[in-house]
This record gives structure tokens, sequence and C-alpha cells, in this order.
């Protein structure tokens, strides 16, 4: 029974970097780059719910957690690979149009991110992957999984759509602040 609160806590922390990428103060920054999972889910209509979707998709992903189960499931470190196989394609079909609309400094800096922490991930999966795990580090490793799969990896580069220009995105009044500040 206590497994399955920490697991439902850990669960409901996702929501911070999730609230975090999504809802940016002025546009894409670097610890704010409005990830591909939960923009997706804004664009789809779930727009604040959207921040939901990584933790849901923790719960569903390892409902052992709940159990207290220690065994690491093989497809986490499928999802592992994928996203970064996913990501490093993101990254250099948008690579241009982050250039263009970002700028060369956001552009390395999400980019010296995205492959820091990719690195990191490999090597936390990859120091248990042949050994018993306990129940904390089978979550401990889904929790950095899924906060940084959605939220790090897959980083939006380039403009901005238009859904993003609406004021409860704080962008509407950022890109009118900037516009009139150059002239």
């Amino acid at each position: 029974m206590k497994s399955a609160w920490i697991t439902f806590a850990a669960g409901l922390c996702l929501l911070i970097p999730a609230w975090i990428g999504l809802f940016p103060a002025y546009g894409p920054t670097v610890l704010s780059p409005l990830p591909a999972l939960t923009v997706l889910s804004a664009m789809a209509g779930l727009a604040y719910g959207a921040v939901a979707v990584p933790s849901l998709l923790f719960f569903v992903w390892n409902p052992g957690l709940f159990r207290g189960d220690a065994k690491v499931p093989k497809r986490s470190y499928w999802l592992l690979g994928t996203a970064i196989i996913l990501s490093s394609i993101w990254f250099v079909v948008s690579w241009k149009w982050g250039l263009q609309y970002q700028g060369v400094r956001y552009t390395y800096i999400v980019c010296g991110g995205n492959i820091v922490w990719a690195v990191f991930l490999v090597g936390l999966f990859a120091g248990f992957r042949n050994r018993e795990v306990s129940f904390k580090t089978n979550l401990l490793l889904h929790v950095t999984l899924r906060a940084s799969s959605p939220e790090q990896l897959a980083s939006r580069l380039g403009e901005l759509p238009t859904y993003f220009h609406r004021p409860e995105f704080a962008l509407d009044a950022a890109l009118t602040r900037s516009v009139s500040s150059r002239g």
C-alpha cells in the first residue's frame, strides 16, 4: 500500500516539469522549451489538461510500481532508445528553424542540454540493466525517464504555432513588447 502512495505522489510531481515546459513566460526558453508531448496534447484540445499527460503516461507505463515491483520492464529501455532516436531526428530536421526563430545560443544550449540529459539517462539505465534493483530504484528510473522524455527531449525549435499566441500562454504580450521595443 505504501508503494502505491509513493508512486502516486511521484506521478503528481511530474505535473511540475510539464507545467514549466508548456507555459513559459515569454516563448520558449532553455528551461521551458515547449516539449513536443505536452505541446501536441495542448494543440489536440486538452489545453491546461495537457500538463497531466506525462503523469498519466507514467501511471499507465509501469503499473507495477503501484504494487511495489522492482523489475524494470524491457519496454522502458526501448522507450529511452526510441525517444533519443526521435529527438535526434527532430533536431536535425528543425535545426534551421531553431537558428532562425530562437537564435544560435538557444538552439545550441537546448541541443547540448538534450545530449547531456540523454547521456545521463543512458548511463543511469545501463548501470542498472543487468542488476537486481529495488522498488525505489525502479521508481527513480521511471520518474527520471518520464520527466525527461516529454520535457527535455524533443524540445520545440522553430516558429511557434498560432495556437501559442493566445493570452493564456502569455506570448501575445511578450511579442507585442518585443516588437514595440524595436521600433
